[in-house]
């Protein structure tokens, strides 16, 4: 069974779960539950739907505008509607993509590899039309908050691309999500706030209709990198390795940034706080 914040064994297939909280790894699972709630403020503002526009762009670009024959589209879009962007909003990004027009060829997507304070691995996924300008900046940020940028392969096999499903678990609890073990779901995570249900990346889809299909809503499903270990940081360090996050994710062209640490959950509430 992998590690996790709350974890569930999922040693053959029809077995109940069984909870096997590690306090170790409680940190990153508040972590997760900052994060989303982070994600919905940042909604309201309108500045993520900026973000989730230009994902959709170059989904639709790089595979066509058919999201059933385009897997990378169906998924910025479904990112986009759990966001509640709207509808034509979705459309205008799709129809940017494969209109051919200068602006949409200019975009694409970069991976950047960095370090944190107290040596965290970063992955820090960008869409941008000027990469020599966006990686100027990631470097700056880094550079003004104790990281660094490393060479491509410094630090991307330290993680594993995962599906990760989101659900909340004021309203559900893990009976509710059993559908996603049967569905293929790898583990469940669970911290104060939500449920976030792994997968392997081509079993997303599946294990979000099965969800769905049993009433569960679902906040928010995507593709993400999973830490395959991760980095314990003192109270000293986590401050500052929280504010370089944060800075990286406030850039424009900065997507989403992946992080291998682990922090005392009592640390992430007061520096979100």
């Amino acid at each position: 069974m992998r590690s996790g914040p709350e974890p569930f064994a999922l040693s053959r297939p029809g077995r109940r779960p069984r909870r096997d909280y590690d306090e170790r790894m409680a940190g990153h699972s508040k972590w997760a539950g900052i994060k989303h709630r982070k994600a919905v403020v940042d909604a309201r503002r309108g500045k993520l739907f900026t973000k989730l526009a230009r994902g959709i762009t170059v989904a639709a670009k790089e595979g066509g505008g058919d999201p059933d024959s385009n897997s990378a589209l169906a998924l910025a879009v479904q990112k986009a509607k759990d966001a509640s962007m709207p509808k034509d909003n979705i459309e205008r990004a799709i129809a940017k993509g494969t209109g051919g027009g200068a602006d949409a060829e200019a975009l694409e997507t970069v991976l950047y590899e960095g370090y944190g304070p107290g040596g965290v691995a970063l992955l820090i996924e960008a869409v941008t039309d000027n990469r020599n300008r966006t990686g100027s900046e990631v470097r700056h940020i880094l550079g003004r908050h104790g990281g660094s940028l490393g060479e491509p392969g410094s630090v991307a096999y330290l993680f594993d691309k995962r599906g990760v499903v989101v659900v909340d678990a004021s309203r559900y609890d893990e009976d509710d999500l059993i559908a996603a073990i049967d569905a293929g779901a790898l583990d469940i995570e669970r911290d104060d706030d939500v449920f976030e249900v792994l997968t392997e990346p081509g079993d997303l889809a599946a294990v979000r209709e099965a969800l769905e299909r049993g009433g569960v809503e679902i906040e928010s499903s995507e593709l993400r990198q999973q830490p395959k270990t991760r980095v314990p940081v003192d109270d000293g360090a986590a401050p500052g390795l929280l504010r370089l996050i944060d800075a990286l994710e406030e850039q424009d062209d900065v997507d989403v940034v992946h992080a291998n640490f682990d922090v005392s959950a009592d640390v992430l509430e007061r520096v979100a706080g």
